[in-house]
């Protein structure tokens, strides 16, 4: 277990391989944990970061921490701890929300985002989760349903570990959100990935992104749901390599057949 200590808190971190930085953030269920397969995939050219936002995983809990700016901070803060300049943001969920509002604020450290599972508005978090009252451990059954979140066992063994009060607090922060006027604004390109059987948040309007957002593009994942990078690994790191690799060229990436391998 690495950590290191930001505003006299514990962060919870993990990192592997070497290369060329790239920071990996986690959504409302779960921790740095689920991004394991990912961070193997990108290890032999990328030293992959996953850290534990406030409240979540082995972080601290910090009750008057469980805001947008305050994980925008917090993530600042750890790259200036971990002496990373400028790197790329793969953020899930609340992870890219965070990751969107900092390119936003310090658009100078950031080279690309790859928002996954991303409310663009917080009319796009379904009732699942924006109505979790907080109430009882497992709130990935709670959102998920227990059927679907027996799927996902990286996923269970984390989330109950979060401050209930982190994710109704941040889910609320999200719910008076609206990305659409964030992204345009951007200058580095931005990809938005998202399950078509996602059960937890809406993906983002077709017609919007062509019409408003010349910097970023939709790509949809048929058989995930809200965690494609545990529902069609292969597919989801082959996606996110392409993606660091051509960097502004959106154009050109495209989901080919031979990335197709089992699904759960």
């Amino acid at each position: 277990m690495s950590a290191i200590i930001i505003e006299n808190g514990l962060t919870h971190y993990e990192a592997i391989g070497r290369g060329r930085p790239v920071i990996l953030l986690h959504g409302w269920l779960g921790s740095w944990r689920y991004w394991v397969p990912t961070m193997d995939d990108l290890s032999d050219r990328f030293r992959a970061y996953a850290m534990d936002l406030w409240g979540f995983g082995d972080s601290d809990r910090r009750r008057d921490s469980y805001t947008i700016s305050s994980y925008v901070l917090l993530l600042q803060r750890f790259m200036d701890e971990m002496g990373i300049i400028r790197a790329p943001l793969v953020g899930h969920a609340l992870g890219g929300v965070v990751a969107l509002h900092f390119a936003a604020q310090m658009p100078e450290r950031v080279e690309q985002v790859m928002a996954v599972s991303t409310p663009l508005a917080g009319t796009a978090v379904m009732p699942s989760l924006s109505n979790f009252s907080g109430n009882g451990d497992d709130a990935v059954t709670r959102v998920l349903g227990r059927r679907q979140a027996a799927t996902y066992p990286e996923v269970q063994l984390e989330a109950s570990k979060a401050d209930a009060s982190a994710i109704v607090n941040s889910v609320r922060a999200v719910l008076q959100d609206d990305l659409r006027a964030l992204i345009p604004a951007l200058e580095i390109p931005v990809l938005l990935v998202h399950g078509q059987r996602d059960p937890v948040i809406q993906p983002p309007d077709e017609a919007w992104l062509e019409e408003m957002a010349d910097n970023a593009r939709a790509i949809y994942l048929d058989e995930s749901r809200h965690f494609p990078m545990l529902d069609e690994t292969h597919k989801f790191n082959k996606l996110l390599r392409l993606f660091l690799e051509v960097k502004d060229d959106l154009d050109s990436l495209e989901l080919k057949k031979e990335w197709r391998r089992r699904m759960r």
